[in-house]
């Protein structure tokens, strides 16, 4: 599949192409800490390449977000072969585990499909057991490691992202959208406490922690 997925890209390279690929990806791999991520289906060299080349300008959080998504494309177009190439060998009737993969890899087939069904098989009418939060679902818990103990005394700031732009610009100067949630001082055990009320669900969005 991974192969079938870069044919374009392989039909389109040229020496010098694969090359400067090459050389970007180590370039981007020293700058990332990751390879880079991307679903090539349908892609020509060319267009991987400039891509590669826009995104080597992010920030390092930015990128982390874009590659994950890219991550995510190439899963959903894998677990759609996979149950595809299922669904033909069962209406042909011929020999799944020999016709497409292993005996193992059927059973793979069985598990994600089990998985991705359970909540339509469930018990409707036995409600979940749910337990009740301790704590609010954004905390911190501060290190001192020049000691190698908790951190105690140290002012701690929550503050959500609320703003018409949909994200604020990492390394820029950012005024007038961060909202404060919450503060606090960590305790003897280097924990923030309280920094928002204590909700099962969380609100969507983009949140920072600030440490005095």
């Amino acid at each position: 599949w991974s192969k079938g997925e870069q044919s374009t890209a392989l039909a389109t390279a040229t020496d010098s192409g694969l090359q400067e690929l090459s050389d970007w990806n180590a370039r981007y791999r020293q700058k990332f800490g990751h390879v880079f991520l991307i679903c090539a289906s349908g892609r020509s060299a060319a267009e991987i390449l400039g891509e590669l080349k826009n995104r080597y300008s992010n920030k390092p959080i930015h990128e982390l977000e874009i590659a994950s998504q890219e991550q995510m494309k190439i899963t959903e177009l894998r677990l759609r072969k996979l149950f595809s190439a299922k669904t033909k060998a069962d209406s042909t009737g011929s020999q799944y585990s020999t016709a497409v993969a292993s005996k193992a890899e059927k059973e793979r087939v069985v598990i994600i499909g089990q998985h991705l069904t359970a909540p339509l098989e469930g018990f409707p009418a036995k409600a979940p057991q749910v337990q009740a939060r301790t704590r609010p679902p954004i905390t911190t818990h501060v290190l001192d490691v020049s000691r190698g103990s908790p951190a105690a005394g140290i002012e701690v700031r929550l503050e959500m992202w609320k703003s018409s732009q949909p994200r604020p610009s990492f390394g820029g100067t950012d005024i007038g959208g961060w909202v404060l949630e919450g503060c606090s001082t960590t305790d003897r055990d280097g924990r923030s406490g309280q920094l928002m009320s204590i909700v099962d669900a969380l609100s969507p969005g983009v949140y920072r922690i600030s440490f005095n």
